[in-house]
C-alpha cells in the first residue's frame, strides 16, 4: 500500500479519543456522567481547557450530552465522523500575540481617519448588540482594521484567517453555551479599551488592552458549565 501522509494529532483530539474508546469499551456507558473536567485532566494529565475542548468535540459527534450546571453525559456509543478543527483556545492565544504587536503597531501609526474608521467599527458591534445580534460583523471589522494599519496584506490574511476560526464546529459550539449579552458586552468594553490606547499614541497600553481582550475571551470560554440564561437571539 501506499504511504500515507503522517499528521500530528492534536490535544484535545487525543485526549477525546481515549475518552472516546472508554465509552465504546463500556467504561462509560450511555446515561453514565462522565467524571468532572478537573478530574479527567488530572487524570489525563493536561489542562482543564484541551478537556473542554475535546468533551466539546464529543458532544458535535454526538458521543456525549453537556447538560450546563449538571455534568457531562454519554449520549450514545456510536458517534460520526471525529471532528477535526483548530484548537479554539490556541487559536485565542495565537490571536493574543499576533494582535498584541498590531495593535501596539497601530498606536504609533494610526492616522486620525483610522481610528475613526476602528470607532465605526465599535459603534458597529453596539448597534448589532443592541439588536439582539452576535456582533460578529463589527468585530471582524475591527480586529481587520487594526490590521490594516500594518499595511502589510500577509498579516492581515493571517489576522483575518484567525478570526474566521471562529466558525469552526468547536468554535460555534463554545459559542453556544458561552456567548451572551452580558459577555458581548464586556468584549465591547475591552475593545473601547483598546482604540482609546491607540488614539492616544499609546503603544505599552494598547498592547496590554488587546492582550487583555482576548485573555478574557479565553476565560469567558473556559469558565465553569453554567445555566445560559440570557442567550443572544440571532
Amino acid at each position: 500500500m501506499p504511504f500515507q501522509p503522517i499528521e500530528p494529532r492534536r490535544l484535545y483530539r487525543q485526549i477525546a479519543d481515549q475518552i472516546r474508546l472508554l465509552i465504546q469499551g463500556g467504561e462509560f456507558p450511555v446515561g453514565a456522567r462522565l467524571p468532572p473536567e478537573r478530574d479527567l485532566a488530572i487524570k489525563l494529565g493536561v489542562s482543564r481547557p484541551s478537556v473542554r475542548e475535546a468533551l466539546i468535540a464529543l458532544e458535535v459527534e454526538g458521543l456525549v450530552e453537556v447538560r450546563m450546571g449538571s455534568g457531562i453525559y454519554v449520549h450514545s456509543s456510536h458517534a460520526a465522523d471525529s471532528v477535526v478543527a483548530e484548537s479554539p483556545l490556541e487559536t485565542i492565544r495565537a490571536r493574543q500575540l499576533v494582535e498584541g504587536e498590531l495593535a501596539a503597531q497601530a498606536a504609533e501609526l494610526a492616522q486620525p481617519a483610522q481610528v475613526a474608521g476602528l470607532r465605526e467599527a465599535l459603534h458597529a458591534m453596539q448597534t448589532e448588540a443592541a439588536a439582539g445580534q452576535i456582533p460578529i460583523q463589527g468585530d471582524r471589522l475591527f480586529h481587520l482594521r487594526i490590521a490594516e494599519i500594518s499595511n502589510n496584506s500577509v498579516l492581515l490574511r493571517v489576522v483575518g484567517d484567525l478570526f474566521d476560526e471562529r466558525h469552526n464546529p468547536l468554535s460555534i459550539k463554545l459559542g453556544d453555551y458561552f456567548e451572551n449579552p452580558s459577555s458581548w458586552k464586556a468584549a465591547i468594553s475591552e475593545h473601547g479599551l483598546v482604540v482609546d490606547a491607540i488614539a492616544a499614541g499609546d503603544a505599552v497600553r494598547a498592547r496590554e488592552a488587546m492582550r487583555h481582550h482576548l485573555s478574557c475571551s479565553h476565560d469567558r470560554l473556559t469558565a465553569n458549565w453554567a445555566p445560559a440564561s440570557d442567550k443572544v437571539k440571532t
